[in-house]
C-alpha cells in the first residue's frame, strides 16, 4: 500500500486511498505536470509477481484506453515501474449509482431512463470498438456532481470477436447474464442483460434475483422467471417495463440485438411512456416449465468453471479455473465513502487455485473426446441450426404472402388512371404502417450523437451525412450533432446527403477542473490569464485557509474574456478585533480602550482645535468598529486647544493621611491626583499625578505651578482620590487665567 505524500514517476503525488478491491487499490493523486487531480489504480503487492494477474491488469488498461467517450472513464497512462504496475485515469468526483440507489430507494422514472441512456451510450461505444464489458453493474457507474454518468472498470472486459468464451462465471452474481452464470458464451447481449438488471434495480430499489448465497442467485438467473417491475413500483410505465423485460430475457436471441436499438426504445419511452411499442420475442414465456440443471452444470456454477473446448495442441487439458475478478475494483471515484465491493468473492476456492478434471468427469456439452450424451441432452449446434432453419422458412412464407398481396393490388388498380406515387416529405411516425418505395427511407434521429456514430447511423439508412456548419453550445459536447436539417421520421430518397450542424463545444471555462487551492492571489491571476480570463481579488475571512491563499472563484464557469472574482483568505475571524471609538475621550482613556481590545496605540499627533478641549482625542486613523488583526496599531490626533489661547492655573500645598480626619487612620492607601473642570455641564478630568502608595505619616506635595485647563473655563479643583474606592479624600480649588 502506498503512503500519502509519495511521488510516482516524480509526477503523481499520492493524496489518499479512496477505494480497494480484490486485485487493486485506488488512490486519489495530483498530477503536478498538468496540475490536475487523477485516480491511480495500483495492482496489489501480492499479485505483482504473478504474470497472469499482471497480464490481466494490463488487459483492462488496453481495453479501456481504446475507448474515448463522454460516458466512459478516460485512461490517461499505463505504467510499469519496477515491481509497481498502475493505471492513471480520470478522477470523477461523485457517487456510484449503487450508493445513489441506496440513498433514494426507487429513482424517478425519467431520471432512471436518463441514466440508462447515458450508460447505454457508453456501452455502445465499447461495443463499437469490439469490447464487451462483462461486469455492468451500478457499482461500476459513477454519477459526477454535474450529473454526467460514466461507466468504469473494464477489469474483465473481452474483445468481442464473434462470441467470447466465458472462462468463469464472471461479473457480480446479481447482475450476470444466464450465459455467464452457466459458464458459456457471452457477447454484447450479455452487457444488455446486465444493464436491464441495473434498470430494474433503479426503478424498483431491488435486484430481480436475490438468495442466501451466490449459487442460489446464479441458479435464479438461469431458471426463475423475472417479476415485472410494476409489481414493486406501479409507477413504471408499460414501455419501460417492456424494455427491461426484453433486456433480461433468458435467451440472448430474445434480447435486443444491439445497444443502439435499446437506446432508441428508451428515448421513445420518454415521449410515449404508455405505448406498447417494444417488440418482444414471440415465444417468450415468463411462467414455463423449469429446466432441470444437471449435477455437472451445478458443479460448474459452484466452482465458476468454463465449458472449455480442448486445444488441439494440448488435448489432455479439459478444465482450467480462471481467477475470480467479479468484485472489481474501483467503487466510487472520488466519493466521500469508498466501499470496496467484496460481497461476491466467495466462490469456495482460493484466488490462485486451479481445478483439473479427468475425461470421465467432463460436463457433457456434445463436444470433446469421450463425451457422454444423455437422452435428454440436445446438441446446441443442432438447436441453433434448427432455429435458423425455422426462421428462414418463416421469412420465405412472409415474403410469399407479401408478393401475392402486391400482385392482387396491382390487378385491382389497373386502369384507375391514378398518378404515380410521390415521395412523402412530411414527418411520418415510424410506428405507423407506411409503404415506401425501394428508393425511399426514413430519416433517423442523430441528435446528440458523435459525428462518427451519426455518420454510421445514416449509412445504415443508406444516407450520406453533410456537415452544414459548426455552432457553439453549452449543453452539447464538441463534435456531437446539435441539430439536423431533416427532421426525424421524414421520408427521404436513399443515398441523398442530409445536412447536420455540429457542436464546436463551449467557450465556457470549467474552473472546477483547475486546482487553485493553496495558491496565493497573484498566482491565481496568472493561471486565469492563461485561460483568457480577467480577475479581481476579493479578501474574505476564513477559519481554516491561511491568509493570502485562494478560497474560491466566482463564477465557476465563465466565458473567455469574463472577469472572475478570486476570493482570498484574510485570515480567521478569531484573530480579528474591533477598533473602539476614541474621539472626545482623554488620551489616557483611549489608551485603556485600545489595550482592552488587544490593540496598540500608534502615532500621536498633537493639533490645535477650537472646540475639542486640550488633551482630548480629535480623530483616529482607523474608523470605529473596523475589524483588524489583534496587535494592530491605531494612530490618533490629540487636541492642544484653540490656537493662541491658553488658560493656566496653579496650586501649591501638601496632603497627609492623618489630616483627612478619618478614624481610624489607614496605614497606607493608593492615591492619584487629578484636575476636575466643568465644561458646559459635563465633568472633565485630567490626570496630574499617576497612582502611588502613600503611608499614614507621609507628606504628599500638591505642587502644580502651571496647569493648563480647558480654554474659557476659569475654575476647577485639584482632587486627591482613593483609587481603591474612588472616594475624593481632599480637593483644592484652582482659578485659571488666560495666558498669551
Amino acid at each position: 500500500m502506498l503512503r500519502e505524500g509519495i511521488y510516482l514517476q516524480n509526477r503523481y503525488e499520492i493524496l489518499e486511498l479512496i477505494g480497494s478491491g480484490g486485485m487493486a487499490d485506488v488512490y486519489k493523486a495530483r498530477c503536478h505536470k498538468l496540475n490536475r487531480l487523477v485516480a491511480i489504480k495500483v495492482l496489489k503487492d501480492e499479485f505483482n509477481t504473478d504474470s497472469g494477474f499482471v497480464s490481466r491488469f494490463k488487459m483492462e488498461a488496453q481495453a479501456a484506453a481504446r475507448l474515448s467517450h463522454p460516458n466512459i472513464v478516460n485512461i490517461y497512462d499505463v505504467v510499469d515501474e519496477e515491481n509497481l504496475h498502475y493505471i492513471v485515469m480520470e478522477l470523477i468526483e461523485g457517487v456510484t449509482l449503487k450508493n445513489y440507489i441506496a440513498k433514494k430507494g426507487q429513482l424517478d422514472i425519467k431520471e432512471a431512463v436518463g441514466i440508462a441512456i447515458q450508460v447505454a451510450q457508453g456501452i455502445a461505444a465499447a461495443h463499437e470498438h469490439q469490447i464487451i464489458h462483462r461486469d455492468i453493474k451500478p457499482q461500476n457507474m459513477i454519477i459526477s456532481r454535474e450529473g454526467k454518468v460514466k461507466v468504469a472498470d473494464f477489469g474483465i472486459a473481452k474483445a468481442a470477436t464473434g462470441q467470447t468464451t466465458t472462462m468463469a462465471a464472471m461479473g457480480s452474481v446479481h447482475y450476470i447474464s444466464p450465459e455467464q452464470a452457466r459458464g458459456g458464451y457471452s457477447d454484447t447481449r450479455s452487457d444488455i442483460y446486465s444493464l436491464g438488471v441495473t434498470m430494474y434495480e433503479m426503478v424498483t430499489g431491488r435486484v430481480p434475483f436475490a438468495g442466501d448465497n451466490t449459487i442460489a442467485v446464479a441458479l435464479a438467473h438461469l431458471e426463475a422467471p423475472i417479476v415485472r417491475p410494476s409489481v414493486y413500483n406501479p409507477a413504471v410505465p408499460v414501455s419501460l417495463e417492456n424494455i427491461i423485460l426484453k433486456s433480461t430475457e433468458k435467451k440472448p436471441e430474445h434480447r435486443y440485438s444491439a445497444v443502439t436499438d435499446m437506446i432508441s426504445d428508451l428515448k421513445r419511452s420518454l415521449i410515449y411512456p404508455d405505448e406498447d411499442f417494444v417488440e418482444m420475442a414471440p415465444d417468450q414465456d415468463f411462467g414455463g416449465e423449469t429446466v432441470t440443471i444437471s449435477d455437472r452444470e451445478l458443479n460448474a456454477i459452484k466452482v465458476g468453471q468454463k465449458n472449455y473446448q480442448p486445444s488441439y495442441r494440448n488435448p489432455q487439458e479439459e478444465y482450467r479455473r480462471m481467477e475470480d475478478f467479479g468484485a472489481e475494483d474501483y467503487d466510487g471515484y472520488g466519493s466521500a465513502d469508498p466501499i470496496p465491493d467484496r460481497e461476491y468473492r466467495d466462490r469456495g476456492y482460493s484466488d490462485r487455485e486451479y481445478q483439473d478434471y479427468p475425461d470421465d468427469d467432463y460436463p457433457d456439452r456434445g463436444y470433446g473426446r469421450g463425451s457422454k450424451r444423455t437422452r435428454n441432452d440436445v446438441n446446441p449446434k443442432i438447436e441453433r441450426i434448427m432455429t435458423a432453419a425455422g426462421i428462414f422458412v418463416a421469412v420465405l412464407i412472409v415474403a410469399l404472402l407479401i408478393f401475392v398481396f402486391v400482385q392482387l393490388g396491382g390487378i385491382f388498380n389497373l386502369g384507375s388512371g391514378s398518378n404515380p406515387t410521390t415521395i412523402q416529405t412530411e414527418i411520418v411516425p415510424p410506428s405507423e404502417e407506411n409503404t415506401l418505395s425501394d428508393t425511399e427511407t426514413y430519416m433517423p434521429d442523430v441528435y446528440n450523437l458523435h459525428v462518427d456514430m451519426a455518420k454510421a447511423k445514416l449509412k445504415e439508412s443508406n444516407l450520406d451525412m453533410k456537415i452544414l456548419g459548426y455552432e457553439d453550445s453549452d449543453t452539447i459536447e464538441k463534435d456531437y450533432i446539435i441539430s439536423q436539417a431533416v427532421p426525424e421520421g421524414t421520408v427521404v430518397k436513399k443515398y441523398d446527403s442530409v445536412g447536420v450542424y455540429v457542436s464546436s463545444g463551449s467557450d465556457l471555462v470549467d474552473l472546477s477542473q483547475i486546482v487553485m487551492t493553496g495558491m496565493d492571489g497573484e498566482a491565481a491571476k496568472l493561471v486565469l490569464e492563461q485561460y483568457k480570463l480577467n480577475s479581481a481579488l476579493q479578501p474574505e475571512y476564513h477559519d481554516t485557509i491561511p491568509e493570502g491563499q485562494v478560497i474560491r472563484c466566482e463564477p465557476m464557469k465563465p466565458r473567455e474574456g469574463d472577469t472572475v472574482t478570486v476570493f482570498v483568505s484574510a485570515g480567521s475571524m478569531a484573530d480579528m478585533r474591533s477598533v473602539p471609538e476614541l474621539r472626545n475621550m482623554t488620551e489616557e482613556a483611549a489608551i485603556g480602550l485600545l489595550a482592552a481590545a488587544e490593540l496598540n496605540p500608534g502615532t500621536v499627533t498633537p493639533q490645535h482645535h477650537d472646540t475639542v478641549p486640550a488633551g482630548f482625542i480629535i480623530s483616529q486613523e482607523l474608523e470605529a468598529n473596523t475589524l483588524v488583526k489583534a496587535g494592530t496599531t491605531v494612530s490618533y490626533a490629540v487636541s492642544l486647544g484653540p490656537e493662541g489661547k491658553r488658560f493656566i492655573g496653579a496650586v501649591n500645598t501638601t496632603f497627609q493621611l492623618i489630616a483627612v480626619g478619618e478614624e481610624p487612620v489607614p496605614a497606607q492607601v493608593n492615591v492619584m491626583v487629578r484636575l476636575k473642570q466643568d465644561n458646559n455641564g459635563e465633568a472633565v478630568y485630567k490626570t496630574l499625578m499617576e497612582a502611588r502608595t502613600l503611608v499614614a505619616d507621609e507628606v504628599l506635595p500638591i505642587d502644580f505651578p502651571s496647569m493648563e485647563g480647558i480654554p474659557g473655563v476659569e475654575y476647577g479643583e485639584v482632587e486627591v482620590v482613593n483609587i481603591e474606592n474612588g472616594m475624593v479624600m481632599q480637593s483644592y480649588p484652582v482659578a485659571f487665567f488666560e495666558a498669551e
